[in-house]
């Protein structure tokens, strides 16, 4: 039987350099320490950190920012980042794909709400009377109010925010 021939798409490869975080997946040498820790890996097949990164190695990029990839199943926890020995940071390869994703317009519908959600109120869930009563019944502090005229501004220049706090 013939083995079917693995082609690297390199093009891919130097596009995922050039976005922030996105060259560690260069030093993945597949030694599983991240799947190990992995919370997501732990609870679903169709996430694994190695394969993620040796897809990256691959330039395998419809896979990857495809409408159907598994990298919006990462829990964000950065035990990959903090269990790698070669400082590979697979979270922050995985948050560069996604970035590459949505620049597709390829990032999951839900995530479009949830963005919504956040640059009109300025939280991801919505704040009812009902969670409010919850939280001063248990004596927790009220939920602080989001600068959301702040918020536009860092969203609309993000560039124009981080130069006023220099």
């Amino acid at each position: 039987m013939a083995k079917e021939k693995i082609q690297v798409d390199f093009r891919f490869r130097d596009k995922l350099n050039k976005v922030q975080g996105g060259k560690h997946h260069n030093y993945c040498y597949q030694c599983s320490a991240c799947v190990a820790v992995c919370p997501a890996a732990r609870f679903t097949e169709e996430f694994n950190p190695r394969v993620i990164l040796l897809k990256a190695l691959l330039g395998m990029e419809e896979a990857l920012t495809g409408e159907d990839s598994p990298i919006w199943l990462c829990t964000n926890c950065y035990s990959c980042y903090e269990r790698c020995p070669q400082d590979v940071r697979p979270i922050e390869v995985i948050i560069a794909l996604k970035n590459m994703a949505v620049q597709r317009q390829k990032a999951p519908a839900s995530l479009a709400k949830l963005s919504d959600n956040i640059a009109k109120t300025g939280v991801s869930v919505t704040v009812t009377s009902a969670v409010n009563r919850r939280r001063q019944e248990l004596g927790l502090p009220p939920i602080k109010t989001i600068p959301i005229e702040e918020l536009k501004e860092i969203l609309e220049d993000p560039q124009g925010a981080a130069k006023d706090s220099e």
